[in-house]
């Protein structure tokens, strides 16, 4: 398959195998058969990690879980497992139940392109009029370059019109994510949240994977966020499947 002729031609044009680490990625949609046909054919190379794609696009979180699941049941758990474009805090939760190490989302950048900033309030459409006349910083509380060298007036003169807006608007979202430590809001829509954790949960996982306390972290988590314990089911039943009941 061409995800397996792809991966034998980074291999064999790979001059820095100290330096650089090859992570295949795992194909195969929403087909365990051809998950596990993927899994098998790059088990017989000699890479760093494992990526895990071709998910988060759509799919039901019902049969998204079950596919993590099944592949990293078959990846090696002496290297790190990779899941491709997931941010969402209860899936970062349930997927690192799984068995997942790694993470990456599109979210700080992806706004940028569209003319938004992250701030603890919720997102700065640039494109408004309402910034035209505005000199103060994106946030006052950033101390990226974007907010020490650029004001919301400039930053709106050149909203989604010129590529360097999306460039100025990452740098300070990815700062924003970066400093996020507390701020959780979670809408009425499934699955979508304003805000992301990122940095706090995930230091929160690995040091409760080490102290030996992740299933009452995530038990913990789980009644945080859903006081009510009307918890996306989905969820339960992916916590169930390694032996975490949060019912």
């Amino acid at each position: 398959i061409r995800t397996i002729r792809w991966l034998d031609r980074c291999l064999a044009a790979n001059q820095r195998p100290t330096e650089q680490n090859l992570f295949p990625i795992v194909q195969g949609g929403l087909h365990e058969d051809l998950r596990t046909i993927c899994v098998q054919e790059l088990l017989k190379r000699d890479v760093s990690g494992y990526a895990i794609g071709g998910l988060s696009g759509g799919e039901s979180k019902d049969r998204f879980w079950k596919i993590v699941h099944h592949c990293t049941n078959l990846l090696p758990k002496e290297k790190p497992r990779y899941l491709m474009g997931v941010g969402v805090a209860v899936d970062l939760i349930v997927c690192s139940a799984l068995g997942v190490d790694m993470f990456d989302c599109v979210f700080p950048t992806r706004t940028a392109r569209f003319g938004c900033a992250l701030i603890e309030s919720g997102q700065l459409n640039l494109k408004n009029i309402m910034y035209a006349k505005d000199f103060s910083p994106l946030d006052p509380e950033c101390n990226c370059s974007t907010c020490r060298n650029h004001t919301r007036a400039y930053l709106h003169s050149i909203a989604t019109d010129e590529s360097v807006s999306s460039h100025l608007l990452s740098t300070h979202n990815i700062a924003f994510q970066v400093r996020l430590f507390s701020i959780f809001v979670h809408s009425d829509m499934e699955n979508i949240y304003w805000l992301y954790l990122q940095m706090k949960l995930m230091r929160n996982i690995q040091e409760n994977i080490s102290a030996g306390t992740f299933p009452e972290y995530v038990m913990s988590f789980m009644r945080k966020n859903w006081p009510l314990r009307n918890y996306p089911q989905w969820a339960v039943d992916a916590l169930k499947a390694v032996n975490i009941d949060v019912e």
